[in-house]
């Protein structure tokens, strides 16, 4: 958590910072891709269960260099061991809605300007902070359902009342980079992929051990059979990796439009752009 306030306070700082250089232009727009969970059920990346997302951006251009981005995404991420290797014998799974709101700096390589025939094209990279919504689901009698409420691993039972219920709200540190290109004078295309490291383990309702008995299971109890599925571990056995945060990724296209701030340039970097005409 420390790690991610410093973090904050290096992009506000950022913000005030270049904002005395008068941003000329913002640009709005939609952008749609899909997300990628790793975690305690798959720590490698497993691109067959990308799921869908879109969202919205706001991007404030202080110079041809530095942008300040804040997003809106809504996606869902899954994951599963059924064919995986990290924990031989769990058959886990599940599948969980995702929101993102997000605040970020972005860097571009090469001077780029919304509108510029000289200009119109560069790589980029970005970094920031973002605060999302889990709610990690599995099925059970045909029904999806939420497992945060089960404490599939004890939470808050006489075994471990140390453990406690954990938050569906968390934060993230996004990283990544990106490629823009200016179309006309008032649109931008492009495309990005990075990934966020997150500050909950339990994305995936897994992190620490199980608290059952598995012979003892009774399969029509939910918050049980979730636990252990198969039904074939013992109280205190690994079923997770506290260690170890999951991530999540979002890699997509993004398409925006340029609202002009200021009538002419207020500072020498977006004087003689080239301009489309």
């Amino acid at each position: 958590m420390k790690s991610i306030v410093k973090w904050l306070m290096l992009i506000l700082i950022f913000v005030v910072w270049v904002k005395s250089g008068k941003g000329q232009y913002l640009e709005t727009g939609l952008t749609g891709g899909g997300m990628l969970y790793t975690g305690d059920l798959n720590p490698s990346p497993a691109p067959g269960l990308t799921r869908p997302a879109i969202g919205v951006l706001m991007r404030y251009n202080f110079t041809t260099r530095w942008v300040w981005k804040n997003s809106f995404l809504m996606g869902r991420v899954r994951g599963e061991d059924l064919n995986g290797t990290a924990l031989s014998g769990r058959s886990l799974y599940f599948e969980s809605r995702l929101t993102e709101l997000s605040s970020q700096v972005e860097f571009n390589f090469l001077n780029f300007y919304t509108g510029s025939r000289r200009q119109s094209f560069s790589p980029y990279l970005f970094t920031g902070v973002s605060l999302f919504m889990f709610n990690p689901q599995a099925q059970f009698n045909g029904q999806w359902i939420d497992l945060q409420p089960l404490r599939t691993e004890g939470q808050d039972t006489q075994m471990y009342p140390e453990r406690k219920p954990y938050a569906r709200i968390s934060l993230a540190l996004p990283f990544g980079m990106g490629l823009k290109l200016s179309i006309n004078k008032k649109m931008t295309v492009g495309m990005e992929a990075g990934y966020r490291k997150t500050l909950t383990d339990y994305l995936d309702d897994v992190s620490t051990t199980y608290y059952l008995q598995g012979n003892e299971i009774d399969p029509a109890l939910p918050e049980e059979l979730l636990s252990d599925p198969l039904r074939n571990h013992s109280a205190g056995m690994q079923r997770g990796n506290p260690a170890n945060k999951d991530w999540y990724a979002y890699a997509g296209m993004f398409i925006t439009y340029k609202i002009n701030l200021y009538k002419t340039p207020p500072c020498n970097d977006f004087k003689n752009v080239g301009r489309f005409d």
